[in-house]
């Protein structure tokens, strides 16, 4: 009776071990999401807009923003600015409107708001874009723009080129993802069968003065790359554009009116995106106001002050989810066999990719959970959460998920085979049915994924 004693108690202290992770984990997360807030990020350039409108004697302060961040963004424009402000439009996706809805123009607001699907463009993201265009070819040098940047961006700020149809934009965005591109390659090919997109605004919008505030969700923060840059002067071209539809072997499936209009393209038949010698760029300004790293900072900050060792092995995580989720087991377990007192939290970021071979539903950060989920069968003292940093993991209502050593043998145990879900791309599915999943709502910014993982 003593031994079960024992035994049940052991049982209690482990279970009560794995909440008190999950918790951990969850609650430096949401400091990470805390540092990278939009509003506050966008508040403290308003003084500096404020002072560039009156210092350059503008007549007209026009706001634009496209991306799951725009209307938390300009509310701090409003709530700041709403004096100068004479007119403006937002499109956001589904969901992340904190306002009147698609198309709906508020009694107090001068920012009309579009809400448009992600990843693949919709008619209200191409509505949303044509009254874009239409203010901002209204623009001259007595004209301050504002653009407010974020994560999303390049799907909701649609404008196919001349000869594309929005069908065909949809079927090359669709084919691309399920390749398994990288964001780099995927806007590379964006930006060339698109008038808005690789410094296309700009182009739109000159002579007048571009500020442009930018929320980063990719590796490096490259201007031309966040939201496919449409104010700022693209590094790609035609070339490279063809050369991602090569490697993944699209060529033959992509719509022929893509093929063409990018062969015509290399040719010098059609204009290339503009370059940093162009000179509509001498009125512009980009800068990055938030950034993956800087909330991956804010989580480690947190985590020492909850007590644990704290380390950032990457801002830079990419590749295969189900790799990347092997990758970081073995250092879990790596740390466990070392040995050491109290927890440690190690913490990355960045964004990986999945190659859908299955036809389950699922995102990057369910496929990385339940791969790194696999690899700590059975270990007692590992706990990770990853999750997107805009609430959304894949076509889900799923931020990511959270895993620990008893995640398999719980699915295990009511007849779930993790190998097959895994297999078929069905990460969602599992998760849902052993209560693994992390579900945030739509958090109002986006700089990519956050790993957590918590070893005691």
């Amino acid at each position: 009776m003593e031994i079960n004693k024992i035994s049940f108690q052991r049982v209690i202290i482990k279970q009560m071990e794995r909440t008190n992770s999950k918790k951990l984990t969850s609650e430096i997360f949401y400091a990470a999401l805390k540092a990278v807030d939009p509003y506050s990020a966008v508040k403290l350039y308003t003084d500096k807009i404020r002072s560039a409108y009156q210092d350059g004697s503008f007549k007209r302060l026009i706001v634009t923003g496209f991306g799951k961040a725009a209307c938390s963004m300009s509310k701090a424009m409003e709530d700041n600015l709403g004096d100068l402000i004479d007119t403006g439009i937002l499109i956001t996706k589904y969901g992340h409107s904190i306002s009147q809805g698609s198309g709906v123009k508020s009694q107090e607001s001068m920012i009309r708001i579009y809400e448009a699907d992600h990843p693949v463009p919709d008619e209200n993201g191409l509505r949303g874009t044509e009254e874009i265009i239409k203010i901002l070819k209204n623009a001259d040098k007595n004209t301050l723009v504002v653009c407010l940047v974020s994560g999303g961006g390049s799907a909701l700020l649609v404008s196919p080129y001349e000869g594309i149809s929005l069908d065909e934009k949809q079927k090359i965005t669709q084919l691309l993802l399920k390749a398994g591109v990288d964001i780099y390659e995927l806007n590379t090919v964006r930006k060339h069968l698109s008038k808005v997109k690789g410094g296309r605004l700009a182009e739109i919008a000159h002579p007048a003065k571009v500020i442009s505030l930018i929320l980063s969700d990719v590796i490096g923060d490259r201007l031309d790359v966040i939201a496919s840059g449409p104010t700022a002067p693209d590094k790609t071209t035609y070339n490279h554009a063809i050369g991602v539809l090569e490697k993944y072997k699209l060529t033959e499936k992509a719509p022929e009116s893509v093929i063409n209009m990018l062969g015509n393209g290399a040719k010098g038949l059609i204009s290339e995106t503009p370059k940093d010698d162009n000179p509509v760029f001498e009125k512009v300004e980009n800068t990055i106001i938030g950034s993956n790293r800087k909330a991956l900072e804010a989580a480690k900050e947190k985590a020492e002050s909850l007590g644990s060792q704290t380390e950032i092995i990457s801002s830079e995580v990419t590749g295969e989810a189900r790799e990347v989720g092997k990758w970081l087991a073995n250092i879990a377990k790596g740390l466990r066999v070392q040995g050491f007192k109290g927890s440690r939290c190690l913490i990355s970021g960045g964004e990986t990719t999945v190659t859908a071979k299955g036809n389950g539903i699922g995102g990057r950060n369910m496929e990385l959970a339940l791969s790194f989920a696999m690899e700590i069968e059975g270990i007692d003292g590992i706990t990770l959460l990853s999750a997107g940093t805009d609430g959304t993991d894949g076509p889900t209502d799923a931020a990511g998920a959270t895993v620990d050593g008893e995640t398999v043998k719980k699915a295990k145990a009511i007849g779930l085979d993790p190998e097959e879900y895994l297999r078929n791309n069905d990460s969602y599915n599992f998760f849902k049915k052993i209560d693994g999943l992390f579900i945030t709502g739509p958090t109002g910014t986006n700089v990519m994924d956050v790993q957590v993982m918590v070893i005691e």
